[in-house]
């Protein structure tokens, strides 16, 4: 699995596909992409590692505010 920041940033209206709450983690998928909040996309993360294709984490973003 790859992970890389800063590439196809999301933004207010991206919402986590689990709870609606604005996603900052964006996985790439074979099939299409998943969004998920930070707590969502860490919890599944071991799930999902064999099938990602590129894994967009943009969480540092929670700290700035």
């Amino acid at each position: 699995m790859e992970e890389i920041k800063e590439t196809q940033k999301l933004v207010a209206n991206d919402r986590c596909d689990v709870c609606g709450a604005q996603a900052y983690i964006r996985v790439e998928l074979e099939g299409g992409d998943l969004l998920f909040c930070n707590h969502h996309g860490n919890a599944n993360k071991s799930k999902l590692e064999p099938l990602v294709i590129n894994w967009y984490d943009q969480s540092e973003e929670l700290t700035k505010r």
